[in-house]
């Protein structure tokens, strides 16, 4: 049951992240997004996003390099958590992001980044996220005020 409980929490938590992210606020909690050279908001969605770090418990851990998340317009989201890849859906409601029926594969890495993985999931599973894009990179926040920091993925 144990196990159960965990995969779908990784399920839950990446599903939220996959869902269409048209989610963007600005930085002050102001409800506005931040916004481009033309005014118009960043979303969060359709934006290949690297994963640089997670902040648990008021520690913050660099990422592995593989980690990356995609939360495309069509409700799905798609990444690597850090070892593994993944594939979800994501219930969106403004800045409100819920992760569900997550998919990964079950490959083993290093302890570090075995670690760094289930961290990861563990926080896009544990309920609401909320997302915040600013300056051209984005967070998303648990309950727990657990940090998901992101950079927009750019090519080698």
């Amino acid at each position: 049951m144990h196990m159960n409980r965990y995969k779908q929490r990784m399920i839950l938590t990446v599903a939220a992240v996959l869902v269409p992210l048209t989610v963007a606020c600005g930085s002050a909690g102001s409800g506005r997004a931040d916004s481009g050279a033309a005014g118009a908001p960043r979303p969060v969605t359709g934006v290949d996003w690297r994963v640089d770090g997670l902040t648990t418990g008021g520690t913050t851990r660099h990422a592995p390099a593989s980690a990356r998340i995609r939360i495309g317009t069509d409700g799905r989201a798609a990444g690597n958590l850090g070892c593994n890849q993944f594939a979800a859906r994501a219930t969106v409601h403004g800045d409100r992001i819920t992760i569900g029926d997550l998919r990964t594969t079950r490959m083993a890495c290093d302890q570090a980044r075995m670690d760094f993985e289930r961290a990861l999931a563990r926080t896009l599973t544990t309920g609401t996220l909320t997302a915040r894009v600013h300056d051209g990179k984005a967070t998303l926040t648990d309950g727990d005020g657990d940090v998901v920091h992101l950079a927009p993925d750019t090519p080698d």
